[in-house]
């Protein structure tokens, strides 16, 4: 039975059937794992907890010493398994060894950002020179264009690089050939079916490519071509009077692309978090190090830092500022220049999140208008000529998140055209949806991944547009919404909530997509304090459990919200929370607290 069918036939868990946010709370472990959880806690001696979280997702008895402990070298493919990676790594090294100017031309996120840095690193440690280009998000758009390609072979650009980019970028890829400028693409996004011409297309994602890599961000991509090339140039006798670049010093930029565009923490993926992580813990990368002061973290940095502190402050480069800011803050090799760009970063975030306040309000009016009038609406469709490009894809994930099922966002353009972004719910292909669309002649371009999908279509093809991703998408999105359960892996009190405990979990860590972390229920804790903090309408929480130990919580972005209604109502009440656990080190101290993630009343 698949996961996904056994939660849709389980029992409510405490008997919660409508939680706040109207989700059936269901165990994660069903009987079977249960067994095997215990088999793993006798056997390698964990905590039974830990055990359950393991067989929760999916791990045995013999896979847990590999799962608890994944290596590099253990995990580690040939990087030729990817269909033209001998070319690509064969071209770089000829350029390598000729000194040849090298443009690279990444996106304007986090992963295009370390993409680039990753494979600028390595060129400068072999003293080669290179142009990094990012494109302008508003007057550029995404991915590889004309004028960026004629720009930097004028600039003395022998090869052309593109990383988190260049599948589907036909006639950028042509105006290259034309200008005799060699093209290597390195990227991820899904792939049509006739690929551009380059010397080299590396993505794992293309259709002729059995890699089986599919699930790697792009830097991860780039990481890879960067070992073989390494490995050609140790075959040309390059190093043979200097010293290797460090390859795993630049898993700290995989690490964070890895969370930041949201792929699999599976295989490949966990070692090179869990590496990279460790590596940025060294603070060697003066950028890194300075964002993370400027984000106000003193501990140690996790995989959810990534995500939520780290990633959204480099992504306000590329969405409201100089799309470039990211890149030169993780190649900066000056600490007081790194402060300062740093800082310019945590400003321009400060002010996308307000602009993305307003707009996102905007937002959920429409969607609930459009849902009241069709409350089975498969995907919901926002448009404004209000909104600033940059932001898009954030109005359409919070829509997703408030009204769970996939949504895209539009900004209108002065030329009659309309540019969105589109986030999607498990179980849904929203690449697939906009690629048909581009085939179909319906969007004037787009492309993305399963979870996400940027499109730009005609602002008058908007109905035509929402009539198509709602044909295409009613039965995978009914399908998501049946099986639209709160997946808990035990209960928990608040004086059991300790310290050593979040420590032994961390183990089965790093924890994200498709590894979720440990959701622990709360029952019967009486809610004793519950405010707004904050600027960005979060619920701090305190609760109170039936020995009178107290635990601290919060629900983020909750404030107004069914879930921070929920929990503002029910001051004094006996309530069940659920949550994941983290470590509050504020002020030198550690205390455990709760990332509150829905919430019940007991029956």
């Amino acid at each position: 039975m698949t996961e996904s069918a056994f939660l849709s036939s389980a029992r409510p868990f405490l008997g919660v059937s409508h939680s706040a946010l109207g989700r059936t709370w269901v165990e994660r472990c069903d009987a079977a794992q249960g067994t095997i959880a215990l088999a793993i806690a006798q056997t390698h001696g964990l905590p039974d907890v830990l055990a359950r979280v393991l067989a929760g997702r999916g791990i045995g008895v013999h896979e847990t010493e590999g799962f608890l402990n994944p290596r590099l070298r253990d995990l580690m493919p040939d990087p030729n398994v990817l269909t033209d990676m001998d070319k690509a790594a064969e071209r770089l090294a000829d350029a390598v060894v000729r000194r040849e100017k090298v443009a690279i031309f990444g996106d304007y996120d986090v992963d295009g950002a370390c993409s680039a840095s990753v494979l600028a690193e390595y060129l400068r440690a072999c003293d080669v020179p290179y142009l990094i280009h990012i494109p302008d998000r508003i007057t550029e758009g995404y991915g590889p264009n004309v004028d960026a390609i004629r720009s930097l072979k004028e600039q003395g650009a022998g090869l052309l690089v593109t990383v988190d980019c260049g599948t589907a970028s036909h006639e950028p890829l042509a105006e290259a050939r034309r200008l005799g400028l060699d093209a290597v693409v390195l990227d991820h996004h899904q792939a049509p079916e006739r690929l551009p011409e380059a010397l080299a297309l590396v993505n794992p994602n293309r259709q002729d490519d059995l890699s089986g890599l599919g699930y790697l961000c792009a830097a991860g991509v780039v990481f890879l071509a960067v070992v073989a090339l390494n490995r050609a140039l140790r075959r040309r006798n390059f190093f043979g009077q200097r010293a290797e670049p460090d390859l795993m010093a630049s898993l700290d930029l995989v690490a964070l692309a890895t969370v930041a565009d949201v792929v699999p923490l599976v295989g490949l993926n966990r070692a090179f978090v869990r590496q990279g992580l460790a590596v940025m813990r060294s603070r060697r990368r003066h950028g890194l190090a300075a964002l993370l002061d400027t984000a106000g973290l003193s501990g140690a940095p996790e995989s959810w830092h990534l995500g939520y502190l780290v990633g959204p402050r480099i992504n306000a480069g590329g969405r409201i500022g100089d799309a470039a800011l990211g890149s030169r803050l993780l190649l900066s090799e000056d600490p007081v220049h790194a402060g300062q760009l740093a800082t310019e970063l945590d400003r321009l975030n400060r002010e996308r999140q307000t602009i993305e306040a307003m707009a996102v309000e905007e937002a959920e009016a429409q969607a609930l208008v459009l849902l009241e009038r069709l409350p089975d609406l498969p995907v919901i469709l926002t448009a404004s000529a209000e909104w600033h490009p940059g932001v898009v894809g954030l109005i359409a994930a919070r829509t997703k998140e408030r009204f769970r099922r996939p949504a895209f966002a539009f900004t209108l353009n002065p030329d009659g055209t309309a540019t969105g972004s589109g986030r999607s719910v498990p179980g849904v292909d929203l690449g697939a949806v906009v690629r048909a669309a581009v085939e179909a002649g319906l969007a004037l371009k787009g492309g993305g991944h399963v979870m996400a999908a940027g499109v730009t279509i005609q602002a008058t093809d908007l109905e035509a547009f929402r009539a198509f991703a709602t044909e295409r998408l009613l039965e995978p999105v009914g399908a998501s919404l049946l099986s639209d359960h709160f997946a808990v892996d035990a209960t928990l009190t608040a004086g059991g909530a300790q310290t050593k405990l979040v420590s032994a979990l961390e183990r089965a860590g790093p924890f994200g997509s498709g590894q979720p972390e440990p959701v622990f229920v709360f029952p019967h804790h009486r809610i004793v304090e519950a405010r707004e903090v904050g600027t960005g309408g979060h619920v701090r929480v305190r609760l109170r459990g039936g020995d009178g130990a107290v635990i601290g919580g919060i629900a983020f972005r909750a404030a107004g919200q069914p879930l921070g209604i929920a929990l503002t109502e029910n001051i004094g009440n006996a309530v069940h929370v659920a949550g994941t656990l983290s470590i509050d080190r504020w002020g030198g101290g550690e205390k455990v607290e709760v990332r509150i993630m829905d919430a019940a009343k007991p029956e």
